[in-house]
């Protein structure tokens, strides 16, 4: 199989699960409740699951502290910038703001990166993933349900965190990592079922919030008037500044190889995080059908940027 056939066969099921979404809805063979049901699940057993694992697995080093660091300023920084350009050019969406930061890493991202470069160079975009991980569970999340709950005082904020099973599975599979423990998890009677369970839960994950974010889709000649201005403005800042980060950042000034230059590239150029609908206010049909178009068109246009960049790089 040559790896133009593997990358096609590795992002097709994300359109296809889409689709099928899109399919449900289009013709009513789950009702809005049920749909409801699902994120429900997918929020509260699946996605924590596939974060404790993943947080678990991951291999932290000390050297990759500016790299953390990078992601979790830069997404901060995008974050201001939509807040700004919302005030600034009087944009009516609420989730503006939302959109123009944080990056598709566990349901898109890894995906086409190790389908293009190898299951074996998955670590690569682990690591530049980690800072931007951070600030995904611990503000941006925290910024969705201020806006969704109305949660303003900081102690209801801290005890929403850790409350939240997302928060929860974070903080484990850190701890757990830290302390060794993760051969043991597995290999100890008991905990091992667990983490076999874990497992299978965290197999939900990809298709149940692909569904919902299919489900979702409605998209017209508005929809798409109304996604590109976000779409464009986010490309415009993210393509150049991951080159001249790559440039002068990852191989001038740290001195790292070439897969860390295409994982960067590879996680800025992907859409905003799909677990926005999760979240979002459910009293608001006209904006989540905005959110969800965003979603989709950026999806489309993020995987045809990875794979010019895929075709210009082949070899890492």
């Amino acid at each position: 199989m040559n790896q133009a056939t593997f990358i096609i066969n590795r992002v097709l099921p994300i359109l296809i699960l889409m689709g099928l979404g899109y399919c449900i809805r289009r013709r009513q063979f789950l009702s809005e409740a049920t749909v409801d049901d699902l994120r429900k699940i997918a929020v509260n057993l699946a996605v924590p699951s596939v974060l404790f694992i993943s947080f678990l697995q991951m291999e932290l080093k000390l050297t990759y502290v500016v790299i953390f660091g990078l992601m979790f300023f830069l997404c901060l920084a995008l974050f201001g910038l939509g807040g700004w350009l919302k005030k600034r050019l009087n944009i009516q969406h609420i989730y503006f703001p939302f959109l123009m930061t944080g990056f598709e890493y566990g349901m898109l991202g890894m995906g086409l990166f190790g389908s293009a470069y190898g299951l074996e160079k998955i670590g690569y975009i682990a690591v530049v993933d980690l800072g931007h991980e951070i600030y995904i569970w611990f503000f941006y999340l925290a910024f969705l349900l201020m806006e969704r709950d109305g949660l303003q005082k900081p102690a209801q904020l801290f005890k929403a965190f850790f409350k939240s099973p997302v928060i929860i599975g974070i903080l484990a599979g850190v701890i757990f990592n830290l302390l060794g423990l993760s051969l043991w998890l597995d290999e100890t009677p008991v905990t091992g079922g667990v983490m076999a369970t874990l497992r299978i839960l965290s197999g939900l994950a990809i298709p149940l919030i692909l569904i919902i974010v299919g489900y979702g889709i409605k998209l017209d000649r508005q929809g798409v008037r109304d996604a590109l201005p976000v779409i464009g403005v986010r490309l415009a800042v993210v393509v150049p500044l991951a080159l001249v980060l790559n440039r002068f950042l990852i191989r001038g000034l740290l001195g790292l190889d070439a897969p860390f230059e295409a994982a960067l590239f590879t996680l800025l150029v992907m859409p905003p995080p799909f677990i926005v609908p999760l979240y979002m206010r459910t009293d608001l049909p006209d904006e989540r059908r905005y959110v969800h178009n965003v979603l989709t068109l950026y999806t489309v246009v993020s995987i045809f940027l990875f794979a010019l960049y895929f075709i210009l790089n082949p070899g890492i």
